[in-house]
């Protein structure tokens, strides 16, 4: 691990750049506070010695558009002082805060982050910031539009805890926790009905069984519960979630279920639900659910082999691709880069209503052609006596796409020109880069990839210890596959 707490595998980079220009800025606010600021400089919760400092920042990264009126500010933050003492306790945590996010410029210089003009109060408002709360609500909204498990997985992934549950008590982050939290309820029963209408009755309970535990007397969620368990064949554990919720309800409330979980739990146990499934008569062949086929929106091969022992991995690089406008994989040949780009790039095909777009780089030798590679994947063609780069440019300046841009390690420059430039007049374009070394753009993210888990010393007594291990059952399906 890091000094900050991260993965040493995940660094955030920083341009080829001067050391004036304003570097990308990433906030955690779910699950605790940290800040990354450009290159690997990331600020944990800790080194915020003034509170009010600190959570001027985090008011700041909550408020819309990242602006406060400075009245605002200072109501929320020092509601029982005067208008003069809450000024100059204003004054002095904006000096502070300054200091901790730009320790190494002078007092008197400009902040490029935390600036205060006129009445207006404003965080990077001249360079790129990125907040998991915003990535949070954006997917979610964007899995309620594709109606496609994977969305929903990757809008769930991103949440990663209550907001701010170190100032549990502060009245300005009340309301905002409550509707994060509501709305991350609302995804996981959601994605439980995508799974039943399949008739995925596993990964539904499991979804469902998040709800109830975080909130016990979800009736809802637990009615959810008992008809899956039902149409599972599991009619005990139907019934037990029945006494569970009752249960609940007396203790938090003293009340007893409504008449629905009433009538569902009288029906399992008399045995009429689930009813019986009529047979479809012969010559008639079962409908196949939609799979919502049309035009195709990837190029993305299809895996030959099955993926497995990089679940945590997987998660990762999904949560960091939504921080960021460039995620770049890194690490030595061979160590699955490509295939785990590939198959996160898979994942999110839902989310990206321009698809998702493969450009493989490995047997382009001319960093000239590079631009041509990325027009060949997308289906773009040259205009005569126009730029190629200014045709791409204006292809995606609307578009909502990901591309995946496969080994650029003997091509780093050109890419990473590339890259930048369409980065920066893009603005729903993500870049999913593999490559031996970062591409050094402003603003990237990189994450090494690590080796395939090796079983320790404990682990190889028991079966079950060795199977933990990535690299032991990757080495196991292969042999089985054979």
């Amino acid at each position: 691990m890091t000094n900050s707490g991260r993965p040493a595998a995940w660094q955030q980079h920083g341009p080829r750049q001067t050391s004036g220009e304003v570097q990308a800025v990433r906030i955690w606010l779910l699950g605790g506070f940290r800040i990354s600021i450009g290159s690997s400089r990331s600020i944990a919760g800790e080194k915020w010695h003034l509170r009010k400092a600190g959570n001027l920042v985090k008011l700041l990264a909550l408020a819309p558009g990242h602006h406060l009126h400075r009245e605002q500010a200072t109501g929320l933050l020092w509601p029982e002082l005067d208008s003069k003492a809450a000024a100059n306790n204003l004054y002095h945590a904006l000096h502070v805060a300054r200091r901790i996010l730009e320790p190494s410029t002078q007092a008197t210089a400009a902040s490029a982050y935390l600036q205060l003009s006129g009445e207006q109060l404003a965080f990077c408002p001249d360079g790129p910031l990125w907040v998991d709360v915003e990535a949070f609500e954006e997917a979610a909204n964007m899995a309620r539009h594709a109606l496609e498990a994977a969305a929903y997985r990757t809008a769930i992934d991103l949440y990663s805890g209550e907001l701010l549950p170190q100032d549990r008590y502060e009245p300005w982050v009340e309301q905002r926790r409550s509707e994060l939290r509501g709305l991350y309820l609302s995804i996981l029963v959601e994605l439980a009905g995508l799974y039943e209408e399949g008739e995925e009755y596993g990964p539904a309970i499991e979804a469902l069984s998040r709800v109830v535990a975080e909130e016990p007397t979800h009736e809802g969620a637990h009615v959810g519960l008992m008809r899956l368990y039902a149409l599972s064949g599991r009619r005990r554990e139907a019934l037990g979630q029945y006494e569970r919720l009752r249960e609940a309800l007396l203790e938090e409330f003293g009340s007893e279920p409504e008449a629905a979980p009433k009538y569902l739990q009288e029906e399992i146990w008399t045995g009429t639900f689930p009813p019986a499934r009529s047979p479809t008569p012969a010559g008639i062949q079962a409908q196949e659910p939609s799979s919502g086929a049309g035009i195709a929106r990837h190029n993305l091969p299809v895996a030959r082999t099955s993926f497995v022992g990089r679940e945590r991995e997987t998660h990762e690089v999904r949560r960091l691709l939504a921080m960021t406008g460039l995620l770049t994989l890194t690490g030595a040949g061979g160590c699955g880069k490509t295939r785990l780009a590939l198959e996160v790039a898979g994942d999110l095909v839902s989310l990206y209503p321009d698809g998702v777009w493969l450009v493989e780089l490995a047997s382009v030798s001319d960093p000239a052609l590079a631009p041509q590679a990325v027009a060949r994947a997308l289906g773009v063609r040259e205009i005569p006596g126009r730029a190629l780069e200014d045709t791409l440019t204006h292809h995606l300046r609307t578009k909502h796409l990901l591309l995946v841009v496969d080994n650029c390690e003997h091509l780093v420059d050109k890419v990473a020109h590339l890259a930048d430039a369409l980065l920066s007049t893009c603005p729903k374009l993500r870049i999913l880069a593999t490559s031996r070394e970062p591409l050094g753009v402003r603003g990237e993210a990189v994450w090494t990839v690590p080796p395939l888990s090796l079983p320790d010393q404990e682990q190889v007594s028991s079966v079950e210890g060795l199977m933990s291990a990535g690299a032991v059952r990757l080495f196991l399906d292969r042999t089985r596959s054979r």
